[in-house]
């Protein structure tokens, strides 16, 4: 009752609300128009590239081998043939610890990585420079992230004053990661290293160099779309119920008026 008395009271009401409405949604639009244009985010790219590894023998006809890498590292991939079920395979690290879990690459948890928040995360990735994982078929693949802070996909995103600082941020990045680590590979059973006949092992490295480093910008007249398109959206919602209500009203009235005129004159 207190929407209609207000609405036959003041006609101009809903143009006001509309009026205002729309008011702040230009505002609003105008706003993140300017935040998506001037941006402090800086995206770089590097190289995402597998590197396979020469495993040298640390003793002839033994199946333990060595190689040193000099690289900003993420992923590490160790595949082994000509294992048999009860095997241990043992990877150590010099120089570094790094993260393990049998989830890692696999088909069964896609995408799966230890830098996640999320119970099978931290449930199942162990972090240390040495990790074991026992062999159950005569093919055996040991999969592990050395750092989390490069982007794994070979894209990234950092805050930056400008475009000088966002490099130099990523330059520095880069080099923070870049470690000098012995990675030492053992086939063991019963804690004994096997004899290397017969057993092929393959050891790759994915490693990250700085390609380019570009100003993360969106395309500002769809991000305005979107965002105007968003904004009326809510206004409108707001203002579908006082709306609602004023036409009821007036819906109402006109009924009620129209009964008035068609009823019959009382009887003399």
């Amino acid at each position: 009752m207190g929407m209609r008395k207000s609405m036959s009271r003041n006609p101009n009401m809903l143009r006001t609300m509309i009026g205002t409405g729309l008011t702040l949604v230009l505002v609003l639009s105008y706003a993140v128009y300017s935040n998506t244009v001037d941006t402090e985010y800086y995206g770089y790219t590097t190289t995402n590239s597998e590197v396979e590894m020469d495993l040298q023998e640390i003793e002839s006809g033994k199946a333990e081998w060595f190689v040193s890498t000099e690289s900003a590292i993420t992923w590490t991939n160790l595949s082994l043939y000509g294992l048999q079920d009860g095997m241990t395979v043992r990877i150590e690290a010099s120089g570094t610890d790094w993260y393990y879990s049998p989830l890692l690459g696999s088909q069964d948890a896609d995408n799966f990585n230890c830098g996640e928040q999320n119970i099978e995360a931290s449930q199942t990735c162990e972090y240390a420079s040495v990790h074991e994982s026992n062999v159950e078929s005569e093919s055996h693949n040991m999969r592990g992230i050395v750092s989390l802070e490069l982007p794994i996909d070979g894209l990234g995103y950092l805050q930056g004053e400008d475009q000088s600082a966002a490099e130099q941020g990523a330059i520095e990045l880069i080099d923070r990661e870049n470690k000098s680590v012995t990675w030492r590979i053992a086939v063991l059973q019963s804690g004994s290293i096997l004899d290397s006949e017969g057993i092929d092992p393959t050891f790759t490295i994915v490693t990250h160099e700085i390609i380019s480093v570009e100003v993360f910008a969106l395309d500002p007249i769809q991000e305005s779309v979107y965002s105007f398109a968003t904004l009326v959206g809510c206004f409108a919602f707001l203002l579908f119920l006082p709306l609602l209500v004023y036409f009821s009203a007036r819906r109402k009235q006109a009924i009620e008026e129209q009964m008035r005129i068609n009823a019959p004159e009382p009887e003399q």
